[in-house]
């Protein structure tokens, strides 16, 4: 009797452990600090430190379908005691789009919420489903380039930040 009531217990320990063993020897992404790559929890990338004194998170560009216009969304946020200006270039040599922006100290900037625009870049020339090349450059820093992310507005969440062709002009009589 002693030896079934042992031998149930040792099943069940083993059970137990072998189902939860993993967390014990694997970190968590989310709050392992030591991992070689930055963990963006959401369809976006975040910009590595390298880049400047302004944090750059889930950045991403929602396109129209065919690919041709898009909006970059990003949230930027300035840690310092004054405003810096966020370098953004999308593409390189003569075809890119170069743009800057202005974050307030100690503030943060989230584009494509609330009453802020997303940042509107055209050509764009990447499909959804791709990604699309961003230097992003602040303050001292010597800037990073990033893959970005392409999506469509199929999801809900995005479905609003999809850029708007521009209005064909009427011929006048």
């Amino acid at each position: 009797m002693k030896t079934r009531l042992i031998a149930s217990l040792a099943v069940g320990a083993l059970v137990v452990l072998g189902t939860t063993g993993c967390t014990f020897l694997t970190p968590q992404e989310t709050t392992n600090q030591s991992m070689d790559k930055d963990y963006a929890p959401s369809g976006g990338v975040n910009v590595p430190a390298s880049s400047g004194p302004l944090a750059v998170r889930n950045v991403l560009v929602v396109a129209d379908s065919s690919g041709a216009n898009g909006n970059l969304v990003a949230t930027v946020v300035n840690p310092t005691d004054s405003g810096e200006v966020l370098n953004v270039t999308v593409g390189d040599g003569s075809s890119a789009v170069k743009t800057a922006i202005l974050v307030s100290a100690g503030s943060t900037l989230s584009l494509g919420t609330g009453s802020t625009a997303p940042l509107p870049i055209s050509p764009l020339d990447s499909a959804p489903g791709s990604t699309v090349s961003i230097y992003f450059q602040s303050g001292t820093g010597e800037g990073a380039r990033v893959e970005t992310p392409v999506l469509t507005g199929q999801l809900s969440y995005l479905s609003t930040l999809v850029p708007t062709p521009a209005p064909t002009p009427s011929a006048s009589n």
